[in-house]
């Protein structure tokens, strides 16, 4: 049997740690893009998963997917405390980077709950721990136990923490269509932006309407959220004679619905995508930000 610190062994070991690592992957990476809805920081927070577990003793490891997913959820949520104050000064709306989900629909989740964008818009409310618990238990199906040992918290306390995210979700969600009717709202919108016809944008927005453009200060978007029927209608077609000039319009899915990647000259530049409810389009997201293109955009 040759020593532990042969370099042959080493090498043994640590194809066997990849091996372990790139089995549950797509579930970690799951877990950190709900959790920050960013790819990059979900990916960072991976790469940093990585070293941890490359270089742990892993002969003390009883159980590698419960020590990865601890490991992924408790960097997160650090992330995620830093990242909040960060959007304290994010210029103009912030909204998660969207994903392409065409390949791997629900990012390794048993489920395609807390996806979304208008849903991860939600979970920037919750306090990181409670979006830790929620995501876990909504999205990924572990037992209150298991988030318990995750998050280093008591089994009652968990639990309370999923009921007050549930709460202020269902306080603040709107039940979803099914994907043909968003497809059908999504596509009708497109067309009527494109030729900025107010009468037609208003007859698909519901009263409470609210459009997000995410610049992030990179490029020119509006900085603040337009609300209403009416303003966001004229909003719309205030730009329309400028903004889809030169443009190709090509049908993505983000986040587990459909979007429009728009880009010009080849060049992405942004991704449109909207929410819709059984009152009609209720959220418009125009994500603009350089960089957040970079994964719709490969």
């Amino acid at each position: 049997m040759p020593p532990m610190n042969d370099p042959a062994n080493d090498a043994e070991g640590l194809d066997e740690a990849e091996a372990v690592f790139l089995g549950v992957r797509g579930r970690m990476f799951g877990i950190a893009y709900r959790m920050l809805g960013s790819v990059a920081e979900a990916e960072d927070v991976l790469q940093e998963v990585w070293i941890r577990w490359q270089t742990y003793d892993r002969s003390t490891v009883q159980n590698a997917q419960a020590f990865l997913a601890t490991t992924t959820t408790r960097l997160a949520i650090n992330v995620l405390k830093s990242a909040r104050v960060r959007r304290e000064t994010y210029v103009g709306p912030w909204l998660p980077e969207p994903v392409d989900t065409s390949g791997d629909p629900a990012l390794g989740a048993e489920r395609g709950e807390a996806l979304e964008i208008a849903v991860l818009m939600l979970l920037e409310k919750l306090t990181p721990t409670e979006r830790a618990a929620y995501v876990l238990r909504e999205a990924f199906d572990y037992s209150y136990e298991q988030i318990a040992e995750i998050i280093g918290l008591t089994n009652a306390n968990v639990r309370q923490l999923a009921s007050r995210a549930r709460k202020h979700l269902a306080a603040q969600k709107r039940a979803s269509v099914e994907a043909a009717e968003h497809q059908r709202f999504l596509t009708a919108f497109v067309a009527a932006a494109q030729t900025g016809d107010v009468t037609v944008l208003e007859a698909l927005f519901a009263d409470d309407v609210v459009s997000y453009s995410d610049g992030g200060g990179a490029v020119r978007a509006s900085k603040f959220p337009v609300v209403g029927r009416h303003r966001v209608a004229k909003y719309v077609h205030g730009f329309a004679d400028r903004f889809w000039v030169g443009v190709t319009v090509e049908p993505v899915e983000a986040n587990g619905r459909a979007a429009v990647r728009l880009s010009r000259d080849g060049e992405v530049f942004a991704v449109v995508t909207v929410g819709v409810s059984a009152d009609g389009i209720d959220r418009v997201m125009w994500v603009m930000n350089p960089s957040k293109l970079t994964a719709m955009a490969a």
